[in-house]
């Protein structure tokens, strides 16, 4: 099938397109949530062909003719960023007609082979795998697929490298919006990860850490804010980045995504709270100079998790098993180098959380232990309806070891700055540069934002909440049913807590 030439990269409108097409081909096949764990590979390969032949090309001008290019490539694969072998190629595949389920994925498993930094990312999904004796997609669907894919080049000239990213959020919020999927699936909405790499500004040479990277998306805006700024400047030390993974095809698609860019990147797979990747030599938790991260909000982890952690991360509190957000806010702070500074997207009731209540309670202690130690740096209120999965709004939550300011806190209310849009909100262009201007020139501007010290907080009994402080039509902000909940579900935990107690001190006086 022809393929387009022209000389304009392919915009956001012809993409989804194309890829709502190639949907459409596999559709009633398999589940519409497992789209992009077919789509997603065979992008990635067409991107990986195009510029081989891009390169190749380059190359032809230099020695004279194809041939020639390929007998000194075969002999020296690090002449270009990946090699492909001749059978692996996009256009040998798009020349198969029968035995296509397994060519594919022997073409994949052979261009991993020869380029190791691709294992477990390119090489993971078998398309010619079965079940229930009947093939899961058919030789004839994945020859209209590739039909369908071959329609766009996805060489260096002719799209934007976040092509991965972009094609994951599409796939995301087209099928498995609705379908059951887990809040994990979380992609971090790109204007989102935009303003959270404009706050976080990193630096030459400063190392990133995602800890829950997802497909990447956050490390990626990082990489693409430093470039925007250095330019590719040789003489400019570059960024480092981390991230771990817990869902092994998402973890495929962050490597994917982080080769399409050009980025040095790690990327482990496993469970961060559990089993963090990112050691010193001695066992205790590598530190990096940014951490920036999206994780599960009020995820569920066994109070064990805390209790026997053996790197010291919980010292300010164990979080309730209902919310690990002040679990996963305590990690990320325990990575940071001395400096370091950290954005995390959490739902809103992690600032806001127990306040308020009589008595102890744990989220409320936790978040007041990082307010009288002056490390909160700001709380940004998001729009509602942004995230996938949910149409609550979300917050992100700042935290520098080494405040400019110091005993301040910005608080920013925006959850007016956004755009209606189709099926979710989105946050415009110039209301993501005021945001950031905000930030960055640490202002109070009436109705959106404020400046607060740390006894202002406490005087709210550490309410973090945006909306507490700069209310929008007057309106003050109401608990959230989600909210509810957790606090609910904490409550009967410490129930619980303290009938176990009251039976030990009855059996002590024999009395149980």
């Amino acid at each position: 099938m022809a393929q387009s030439t022209n000389n304009t990269k392919l915009d956001i409108t012809t993409l989804e397109g194309w890829l709502w097409e190639a949907a459409c081909k596999i559709r009633g096949e398999i589940d519409a949530p497992k789209y992009k764990d077919y789509i997603l590979p065979l992008i990635f390969l067409k991107r990986l062909s195009d510029v081989f032949d891009d390169e190749a090309k380059k190359m032809e001008g230099k020695y004279g003719n194809r041939e020639l290019v390929e007998k000194i490539l075969a002999e020296d694969h690090q002449l270009v960023r990946f090699y492909l072998p001749p059978e692996s190629r996009w256009d040998a595949i798009a020349r198969t007609s029968t035995g296509l389920g397994e060519l594919i994925t022997d073409a994949m498993r052979s261009i991993a082979r020869e380029n190791p930094k691709l294992q477990g990312s390119i090489d993971i999904v078998d398309f010619n795998a079965t079940a229930a004796g009947q093939r899961i997609i058919t030789d004839d669907s994945l020859k209209t697929l590739i039909g369908v894919m071959g329609k766009h080049r996805l060489g260096l000239a002719d799209v934007e490298p976040d092509i991965i990213g972009r094609a994951y959020e599409y796939l995301l919020r087209k099928f498995a919006e609705g379908s059951g999927q887990s809040a994990g699936e979380f992609y971090t909405p790109r204007e989102v990860a935009i303003l959270m790499a404009q706050i976080l500004n990193p630096k030459p040479g400063e190392e990133v850490y995602d800890p829950c990277c997802g497909s990447g998306g956050l490390l990626i805006k990082c990489a693409m804010n430093f470039r925007e700024r250095y330019h590719n400047d040789p003489e400019v030390a570059p960024l480092q980045f981390s991230g771990q993974e817990n869902q092994h095809t998402t973890f495929a698609m962050a490597k994917m995504n982080t080769f399409i860019h050009d980025m040095e990147a790690q990327i482990a797979l496993g469970n961060t709270m559990e089993h963090p990747a990112f050691l010193k030599s001695e066992g205790a938790l590598r530190q990096f100079d940014i951490v920036t991260a999206n994780p599960m909000w009020n995820q569920d982890f066994e109070q064990k998790v805390y209790e026997t952690d053996a790197f010291n991360r919980f010292a300010y509190g164990y979080p309730p098993s209902s919310s690990a957000d002040w679990g996963w806010i305590q990690h990320m702070f325990a990575s940071l180098k001395k400096n370091g500074r950290m954005a995390v997207v959490l739902d809103t009731g992690a600032v806001s959380r127990g306040s308020g209540n009589t008595g102890k309670n744990r989220e409320r202690d936790i978040r007041k232990y990082f307010a009288e130690h002056d490390l909160v740096e700001a709380v940004i209120h998001l729009p509602e309806n942004l995230f996938y999965n949910t149409t609550a709004p979300g917050i992100i939550i700042v935290i520098n070891r080494k405040k400019p300011h110091k005993g301040e806190c910005l608080l920013v209310n925006a959850s007016k700055l956004f755009q209606k849009g189709r099926p979710k909100n989105f946050i415009p262009d110039e209301s993501i540069a005021q945001v950031a201007g905000i930030f960055r020139d640490w202002n109070a501007v009436d109705g959106i934002s404020t400046i607060v010290s740390v006894a202002d907080v406490a005087k709210n009994d550490f309410n973090l909440s945006p909306s507490r402080y700069v209310a929008q039509n007057g309106k003050d902000e109401t608990l959230p049913l989600e909210d509810a909940v957790v606090l609910l579900r904490e409550a009967e935990e410490e129930r619980q807590e303290a009938d176990k107690q009251l039976n030990k001190v009855l059996a002590g006086l024999g009395l149980e």
